[in-house]
Order: C-alpha cells, then sequence, then structure tokens
C-alpha cells in the first residue's frame, strides 16, 4: 500500500460512529370500541390520536395486540401506540410493540387517566408505583420495572363517586367543554418531551387543575 494512502486510511478508521438516534414510543391507554370513546378511561388514546391529527399519521397497523403508526413527531421518531387488550392488560400490547421494535422502557411514555389527580390536573413522572391504576400495574408487570415516563391527565371530578362506574361511563355533562382543552394541553406536553425532555416538559406543562399556577407535586 503506497505510504500516502495511510493517512486518510486512519482517519477513516477513526471517525466516530454517528449517534443512533432516539425513538419515543408514545402508548396512550384506553379501551377498545366505541362504548367507551368517551369516558374518562380513555384519555389516553384520545391524545395519541390527537398527536396523530397534528403530525399526519393514521394509527391502523395492527402489531401483536395494539395499533400503531410510526413517523415523526416534533422531529423526532415515533411510534403510537393504542393497545387492543383492555385497559387492565395494557401491559402486553405496549411490551410487544417495543419488543418487535428493539426497544425497552427507556423510550417509553405512558398516557392515561388517574383519578389521584384533579379534574384537568396533569403531571408528569418517571418512575413510581400504579397507584391503584390497573393499566399501569400491567404495564409495570409486563416490563418488569417501575421507571417509565408517565403523563397522567387528572380525572377526579373532585365529588364522591363509585370509580369502577365514573371511569366507564361517559363525561359527566359539566366536563364536556373541557375535554378538547385537556387532550389538546396534555399533546402539548407530550410534545414538549419529546423536542426538550422531560424536566422541561414537567416545568411547563405539571399542574393542579387549568387555569392554576401551582405545579402539581
Amino acid at each position: 500500500m503506497p505510504d500516502e494512502a495511510l493517512p486518510a486510511l486512519l482517519s477513516k478508521e477513526e471517525e466516530p460512529e454517528p449517534a443512533v438516534e432516539q425513538i419515543f414510543c408514545i402508548a396512550g391507554l384506553g379501551n377498545p370500541g366505541t362504548r367507551y370513546a368517551a369516558t374518562p378511561h380513555n384519555l389516553g388514546f384520545r391524545v395519541v390520536d390527537e398527536l396523530a391529527k397534528r403530525f399526519g399519521l393514521h394509527i391502523a397497523k395492527s402489531e401483536g395486540a395494539s395499533l400503531t403508526a410510526s413517523g415523526r413527531i416534533r422531529d423526532k421518531k415515533a411510534i403510537l401506540v393504542k393497545p387492543q387488550t383492555f385497559m387492565n392488560n395494557s401491559g402486553m400490547g405496549v411490551s410487544s410493540v417495543l419488543k418487535s421494535h428493539n426497544l425497552t422502557h427507556r423510550n417509553l411514555i405512558v398516557v392515561y387517566d388517574e383519578l389521584a389527580l384533579s379534574w384537568t390536573g396533569l403531571r408528569i413522572k418517571l418512575n413510581g408505583s400504579a397507584a391503584g391504576h390497573n393499566g399501569v400495574k400491567s404495564m409495570i408487570a409486563a416490563l418488569k420495572t417501575e421507571v417509565f415516563t408517565r403523563v397522567r391527565v387528572g380525572i377526579h371530578p373532585g365529588h364522591e363517586i363509585d370509580a369502577v362506574e365514573y371511569v366507564l361511563a361517559p363525561f359527566e355533562r359539566g366536563m364536556r367543554d373541557e375535554v378538547e382543552e385537556m387532550v389538546s394541553y396534555t399533546a402539548d406536553a407530550v410534545e414538549t418531551i419529546l423536542a426538550e425532555g422531560a424536566h422541561k416538559a414537567m416545568t411547563k406543562f405539571n399542574r393542579r387543575a387549568r387555569g392554576s399556577n401551582e405545579e402539581e407535586e
């Protein structure tokens, strides 16, 4: 090999490998079927539907036990997921998508309704227990970890309720006008997680209720 070829060869070998672009898996939890479409338990579905609408995606590809769409959100690679396993078995549907794309819990953002938070409240968390949410219990069991990003959407109406009946019934009349704002606000929060990171999104979007400047703890 000619001597003059050596510098070029060495410089090529020393070039760093290109960084692998992160893929975000955004899973909205809910129940399939029109019967549940307008219920508090399906807010996760509605948020991923809103993201799909904003970025021209169609959540229709069948992957394992989920419907998915792949594309770019805020210039980041993303997979939108709606598990079709019903809420209490959400982990099975979401984990199968992660596995098929060689992703882990660190790529995951889960959006779901939260009775422990007041209606229109929002809290982004990076880990923690299920706090009684059966869909999240299923996620933790399937992933074998509590470490994954959650976007918790507050649904408690502020008066005494039967929890099971409430989450599976249509929104109360006085709440319906605020549903679309809540879905849009939550979708904005997810976009910000992708574009700026979870901690900045927490600062911007965590709230106790709509119109409150006090961050939800």
